[in-house]
């Protein structure tokens, strides 16, 4: 029912949604120029790689991602616009419009156990951690939201958590990281279980 909800939406929608993708489209090519998408090997559901497709929002090259990311980058991220081409992969069945976002393959090897599970059900377009918080949680809070969507997913779930994304995007809340122009990379497991089951009490109670 999920899958079909998901594919009714995004077909039923598309006359609002492939307008503003073909002008965030046009705003990239004007501001960054070629190539306008920005594709990176993502993990999906059970840890299957994809190739992800988003709106490029920063310069290419090595520098930090704060000296790369432009002002049109800024806008495109705050008005989640540069995630419009993900819902390509809803229609394709490798993502869902709402499950835990879907995080670099390298990432794999680092997840503990009770993290790795956000990879039982497909990556969405928006979740329970990007409306509690979005990048201006830790990983470890993040990872605990995601788990607890994994749990309690649901139809009046997904109807709140895509009620609250309106909310979110229109607020511009959570758009970074606390002194970072995106999101840190995540690079340690927590040394055990008990940090994951407290946050996990508390993703439940938001």
């Amino acid at each position: 029912m999920k899958r079909v909800l998901d594919v009714a939406a995004v077909v039923l929608t598309a006359v609002v949604w492939v307008p503003l993708l073909l002008l965030a489209m046009a705003v990239v090519w004007a501001a960054l120029g070629r190539p306008i998408f920005f594709v990176q090997e993502r993990a999906g559901r059970d840890g299957r790689p994809f190739r992800l497709v988003k709106l490029r929002t920063m310069r290419e090259g090595d520098a930090p991602d704060a000296e790369r990311l432009t002002r049109v980058g800024r806008w495109l991220r705050a008005t989640s616009l540069d995630e419009l081409p993900e819902l390509w992969h809803v229609l394709r069945g490798e993502m869902s419009l709402v499950g835990p976002r879907p995080l670099p393959v390298r990432y794999l090897p680092r997840y503990s156990p009770q993290q790795a599970r956000r990879h039982e059900v497909r990556p969405g377009i928006t979740g329970w951690a990007q409306v509690n918080g979005r990048n201006s949680l830790t990983w470890e809070e993040r990872f605990a939201y995601d788990v607890w969507y994994v749990d309690h997913m649901g139809f009046w779930l997904d109807v709140k958590i895509l009620w609250r994304t309106v909310w979110q995007v229109l607020a511009r809340r959570g758009i970074s990281a606390e002194g970072e122009a995106t999101m840190g990379e995540f690079l340690l497991r927590p040394p055990s279980g008990r940090n994951d089951e407290c946050k996990n009490e508390r993703a439940g109670g938001r």
